[in-house]
């Protein structure tokens, strides 16, 4: 019996299945009409305080921006693109109304380019400072590290601003890069993020998104895999205070066999009306076989007041994996460990003190930017002598 071409088109066709979309990443569009204004009830936006967001998703146009200080070493590059040439570079759509309107309101891009085979040993740094929480500021950026580069970049907010930022980070065939996204804003700022990872053929990312200032701010970190083997970790950090609200959302997505994806963030929340969001997506695709993903959360409440909501979430099209889990886990101080410390003579004060620093320092030391580290090292203890230790001076 003879298969014609007609009749092995016709069996592919009917087994071919329809790609799936994340229920919590609705797919990437620059059509406004994809993400209507939200009014709460959506998956996506319940846990956001929107009439906190001071309009920023009405969409207005502005021509406010940002002071850039920028530490570029020999080789790289800060240019002016268009917007046409962003999608002729592989930008990754938005895929949130956020990003979408600073896609369309930031009037071009910014493109960091990291030549192919440059080792790039110094950070690169972008330090972004904000006047006034009454400037509206749309932001657009490209971060592309070529084939079997090397390089760190740490881009830094400082000040105040009305902020919304559509960020894409275009990591070539084995190259290794480490980003890091500081929010260290003044306390009246709106920060909301989309920082979208295309990871190349058996390239090495880390990703670490930082929240320490701020009234509302709202990140996303995505990842996406052009090739087998390639390898992302995103981390994070956050310490809520008073009346502070803090999301991280976080959504790998393995589109490609033999991957990885390691995911940890920790925070810890102190104060009334503090409330950090922390929700954790992975989808492995009917493509992504053996790979491997963990997703993890900690946080650590330090008073009364607080809420910590976090929420993992596999999507699985393929058991043919090497594994796949996630972790949450939200607690108060570990009476264990004070009253270790305590009977061997440590005050309550430094006994809260070492145990707080004890939960977040793994982490920091995995930033791999010494300055970053000693930084968030810093103000995380004033953090706590914002509350948890005053009382016992």
């Amino acid at each position: 019996m003879t298969v014609t071409d007609t009749a092995r088109e016709s069996v592919a066709s009917g087994l071919e299945m329809p790609r799936t979309e994340s229920h919590l990443n609705p797919p990437g569009s620059y059509d406004l009409a994809d993400h209507p204004l939200p009014n709460g009830r959506e998956e996506i936006w319940r846990f956001t305080p929107l009439k906190r967001l001071r309009g920023i998703l009405d969409g207005e146009a502005s021509d406010a921006g940002l002071t850039w200080t920028t530490t570029l070493p020999e080789g790289v590059t800060l240019t002016e693109i268009t917007a046409e040439q962003a999608l002729e570079l592989g930008e990754l759509a938005p895929n949130d109304r956020p990003s979408a309107l600073a896609a369309a309101n930031a009037g071009g891009a910014l493109l960091l380019d990291v030549p192919a085979d440059a080792e790039i040993g110094e950070p690169i740094e972008l330090r972004l400072h904000g006047e006034s929480v009454d400037d509206l500021v749309w932001s657009r950026l490209l971060i592309r590290v070529g084939r079997h580069a090397r390089a760190t970049v740490a881009i830094v907010h400082t000040g105040s601003a009305r902020y919304s930022a559509l960020t894409s980070v275009l990591v070539g065939d084995g190259a290794v890069a480490n980003v890091l996204s500081l929010q260290d804003w003044d306390d009246d700022a709106v920060h909301l993020g989309r920082d979208a990872i295309r990871v190349g053929r058996d390239a090495t990312v880390k990703h670490t998104s930082i929240s320490f200032g701020g009234d509302v701010v709202r990140m996303h970190a995505n990842v996406e895999y052009a090739g087998p083997g390639g390898d992302a970790e995103l981390l994070g950090l956050y310490f809520a205070d008073q009346g502070q609200h803090l999301e991280h959302r976080l959504f790998a997505d393995h589109t490609a066999p033999k991957t990885k994806s390691h995911v940890l963030y920790k925070g810890a929340l102190q104060g009334q009306g503090a409330h950090t969001v922390w929700i954790g997506n992975v989808l492995i695709r009917k493509v992504a076989e053996g790979i491997e993903t963990y997703e993890e959360n900690r946080n650590l409440v330090l008073s009364d007041g607080c809420q910590a909501d976090s929420v993992p979430n596999l999507e699985i099209e393929t058991g043919e994996i090497e594994g796949a889990g996630h972790a949450s886990a939200t607690a108060r101080f570990d009476d264990e460990q004070l009253f270790y410390l305590r009977s061997r003579g440590v005050s309550e004060k430094e006994a809260r003190r070492l145990v707080v620093h004890g939960f977040f320092n793994d982490l920091i030391r995995r930033v791999g930017i010494p300055s970053i580290e000693d930084q968030l090292l810093e103000t995380v203890e004033a953090e706590l002598a914002k509350n948890v230790l005053k009382d016992f001076d």
